[in-house]
């Protein structure tokens, strides 16, 4: 009987070949090396990546799936299955051969964003990630500043690493057929960070304020952080909008009120 897509784990199962080769052709593949894929569902990329001889590990939360992919492949000596919820996985442990892991999945919406954050706290361990997202989440990982997409999520991940979308992903190519399109994304860990910044927590203090209340200027929105001279002083424009903001400004915000925190 082949197993129904359920709503609460936000399953949509990739199916359309086309969309399969052209990822395949995006994410260069090579023998040996260290894969984990996140939800792989009914195992539309497993095989593939198994067919290119990559020592892959599959993590799944929906133990019927893993009860299928089990028995699927249960003649693949490179594949290891882990049952489990990927927002509590410690892919650390994955990493303890020195190799850095390539990550690739199609998130569900619902989990997406904290499982990003989650991935990233580890960001030493893996190489790069290509994820499947919303094509909304997508771009708004990879907008700049003036864009209204711009927000909390886009400098977050931006510290984090470099992010370039693939190509898009009609819902046709799904089953069931999701109601939005989705978006292949390429997420690159920074080898230094872009800019320094006193802490993690500090930057996204700073930056969840200001985009708080995105519609103010910052002499506004942040005016319980610091003042208007404050931010001129910082060679910042106080009359400007989160959303109008660099990375690099940001981080200028997060030094200051580090140092001069009471």
């Amino acid at each position: 009987m082949a197993h129904q897509a359920r709503k609460r784990f936000g399953q949509n199962f990739l199916q359309d070949p086309n969309i399969i080769y052209q990822i395949l052709g995006s994410i260069q593949v090579q023998k040996n090396q260290r894969w984990v894929e996140i939800g792989p569902g009914q195992g539309a990329l497993t095989r593939p990546l198994l067919d290119k001889g990559v020592k892959l590990d599959i993590v799944e939360l929906d133990r019927d799936l893993v009860a299928l992919l089990t028995d699927k492949f249960s003649q693949q000596p490179q594949l290891t299955i882990h049952s489990g919820d990927a927002l509590k996985f410690d892919f650390q442990a994955l990493a303890n051969t020195g190799a850095k892991l390539r990550i690739i999945g199609n998130l569900p919406y619902n989990i997406s964003t904290p499982l990003l954050f989650h991935l990233l706290d580890n960001a030493e361990t893996i190489e790069d990630m290509h994820f499947m997202l919303q094509k909304e989440v997508v771009d708004r990982i990879c907008a700049g500043p003036g864009s209204k997409k711009y927000g909390r999520l886009s400098v977050m991940m931006q510290y984090h690493c470099r992010s370039e979308l693939l190509f898009d992903v009609p819902p046709e190519s799904f089953n069931p057929i999701p109601k939005v399109m989705s978006a292949i994304v390429r997420l690159i860990p920074h080898s230094q960070p872009p800019v320094n910044i006193p802490s993690i927590e500090s930057l996204n203090k700073i930056v969840t304020q200001a985009f708080s209340q995105r519609r103010k200027t910052l002499r506004n929105s942040l005016k319980k952080l610091l003042n208007e001279k404050q931010i001129n002083n910082l060679e910042i424009n106080p009359k400007l909008r989160a959303e109008e903001i660099s990375l690099r400004d940001f981080a200028k915000l997060a030094c200051f009120i580090n140092e001069n925190k009471s």
